[in-house]
């Protein structure tokens, strides 16, 4: 073999070589890469359960009487209201309409329109109480924000905190009701609207930062829990005057009615 067929050859060795090489490398720089895609993809799933259990309520399957509750509540966890216009007042001796009532539903919403003034007379004429029960049947319906829940223990720690500015919260919840399936009004919004219906700012604060979620976020599922075992229940809004059940609310008198009715004996 000629020196230039040796040195041809050699060039051709070197050269099959090196492409061995580049495709060892690309070989390997495949592998590297899809190890750290499922690495990645691995931390991902760790994170978004991290995440998930985070987001859960840091609850447990505690009866009703055994849980924090606002301390205008009642003994069945209702917050009645009466002609004072304040959380934790009654009206004695006057028939008693409960209203179990979830912030997010848009029936619930229906209810409120129907006869939420019609309440409002018969409670400050002193024919009535109301005791409403927020309950959280409908967190599925707010993308991952539990806003049920959320608003339910606002309102809990409202009742308890600022009485006097429960029952215009109450109404600037379903004032302002964001439709089901979205975020739901953010802490801030709730926040705001506790504010505006008179609760100090520090109340306000603990609205915003989490810590009416984490004071009365047990009651809230424990009284959820509490009505969905009973047989009556078809779920909200659940009305009741004197423990019978008004399921025609819809027809604008009769709550009237029924509170007529119940006063009569």
């Amino acid at each position: 073999m000629s020196k230039a067929e040796r040195r041809d050859a050699a060039r051709a060795e070197a050269l099959a070589l090196r492409e061995k090489e580049q495709q060892r490398d690309r070989r390997n720089r495949i592998i590297t890469l899809s190890v750290l895609a499922v690495a990645l993809v691995a931390l991902g799933v760790v994170v978004w359960v991290i995440l998930q259990q985070g987001a859960k309520k840091n609850v447990d399957d505690v009866p009703l009487a055994d849980v924090t509750m606002p301390s205008t509540a009642q003994p069945d966890g209702g917050i009645p209201v009466g002609k004072d216009g304040a959380a934790g007042t009654e009206n004695a001796d006057a028939p008693v309409i409960d209203v179990y009532l979830d912030y997010m539903c848009p029936v619930c919403g229906q209810f409120e329109q129907t006869n939420a003034d019609t309440i409002d007379e018969m409670v400050a004429a002193g024919d009535a109480t109301v005791v409403y029960h927020p309950i959280s049947i409908l967190d599925r319906a707010s993308q991952g924000t539990e806003y049920s829940t959320r608003s339910a223990s606002a309102a809990a720690y409202v009742a308890d905190q600022a009485p006097e500015a429960f029952p215009a919260f109450h109404a600037a919840l379903f004032t302002n009701q964001p439709a089901e399936n979205t975020q739901g009004l953010t802490d801030e919004q709730l926040a705001g609207y506790a504010e505006d219906a008179g609760a100090p700012a520090d109340v306000a604060k603990a609205i915003e930062d989490g810590t009416a979620r984490e004071t009365f976020g047990q009651y809230v599922f424990s009284a959820t829990t509490e009505i969905q075992k009973n047989e009556g229940f078809t779920g909200t809004p659940y009305v009741l005057v004197d423990d019978t059940v008004v399921s025609n609310w819809n027809d604008p008198s009769a709550l009237q009615q029924a509170v007529d009715a119940a006063a009569k004996g």
